[in-house]
């Protein structure tokens, strides 16, 4: 499983099936292959500070050469996002409307997918940022359902952009600027995320020559990021699962999203399966069971690539485990 030579690896799955020790793992290994590594947790439950034992907050931190950790804070992004989206739309309006906008972007602020939106913008910036500051990008997800409504974002957030400026399309002066952004019969942009540094500004007054670069910037941010995570020379994405039903049924409902999304799937990593030296009577009904999962999971994801990882007697934690697990994705098949 090529891994390690990406620019972009995003590593998902269910709650519980260990997403972070898989990602830190990773991280290891490629940052002693010589690559300049970020490892990102976008999960709001953040689990690397304990898989490293050490403290990780929400500032790129350097923890042994070419490794940097970074724990985005939800609750932050959130009332960075809102602050931003709150200037934009009062730049939009005129004086008398600001106290309804911020009343309105407090009430954002709480719907179940500000965090999601808040999250994508970061997650945009950080992969713009590492263009020139590292090699290889590694995001520790949150459990499947959020990663997938993030990676579904960058298309909603892209057409959202224009949906601000349609909120005021009685206005004469935003009337030129909505001309310059929306499809004319499917003729110019059949589709937001369209590249769209040929609209024009020419010929409008200031204000609304703001107003729109500023759009034209949210818009090529968010079409530089789905191009990356459609890229399949430069990105991956990997599902972490164990060998029982829930995760399973889970991990199929996730790979046929990424299919329909055109999302790079690289494989999945098959976690804490139980060692042949195992043994007892409880364990050997345990195995009896694992290996009817085992044969659902060759059979459900037939031509994806897996790999799998037997479960250790301790818990992973701390730098020399996850140095040791990195040994065993090497071992495993990951490069």
């Amino acid at each position: 499983m090529q891994l390690t030579d990406k620019s972009v690896v995003l590593i998902g799955g269910k709650g519980g099936v260990g997403k972070t020790t898989m990602a830190s793992s990773l991280a290891l290994l490629a940052a002693r292959q010589g690559r300049r590594v970020l490892l990102v947790s976008t999960d709001p439950a953040h689990s690397l500070a304990d898989a490293f034992d050490q403290p990780i907050g929400d500032q790129v931190t350097e923890i042994i050469p070419n490794l940097d950790v970074l724990e985005i804070d939800p609750d932050r992004e959130v009332t960075a996002h809102i602050a931003r989206v709150t200037q934009q739309m009062k730049s939009f309006t005129s004086l008398d409307m600001f106290a309804e906008i911020e009343r309105q972007m407090k009430l954002t602020a709480q719907s179940p997918g500000a965090q999601e939106a808040a999250l994508l913008e970061r997650i945009a910036r950080i992969l713009d940022e590492a263009e020139t500051t590292h090699d290889l990008v590694i995001f520790d997800t949150a459990p499947t359902g959020h990663t997938l409504r993030l990676l579904s974002l960058p298309e909603a957030m892209a057409a959202w952009t224009q949906g601000m400026l349609r909120q005021d399309s009685k206005s004469k002066r935003l009337g030129g600027v909505l001309d310059h952004l929306t499809p004319k019969q499917g003729k110019d942009i059949d589709h937001p995320l369209n590249d769209p540094l040929k609209n024009e500004t020419t010929g409008k007054d200031a204000r609304t020559t703001e107003i729109t670069e500023r759009l034209l910037e949210r818009q090529r941010l968010f079409h530089r990021t789905r191009h990356r995570l459609t890229n399949k020379a430069k990105t991956a994405l990997v599902f972490v699962l164990t060998p029982e039903k829930l995760p399973i049924l889970e991990t199929r409902r996730a790979v046929t999203t990424l299919v329909e999304e055109k999302l790079p799937l690289a494989g999945l990593i098959v976690n804490r399966i139980l060692p042949d030296e195992a043994d007892g009577a409880f364990l050997a009904q345990r195995r009896a069971q694992e290996k009817e999962h085992l044969q659902t999971i060759e059979k459900e994801f037939k031509g994806i690539p897996r790999l799998g990882i037997a479960l250790l007697p301790t818990d992973i934690q701390g730098m020399a485990a996850l140095q040791a697990m990195a040994d065993r994705l090497q071992a495993a098949g990951v490069k």
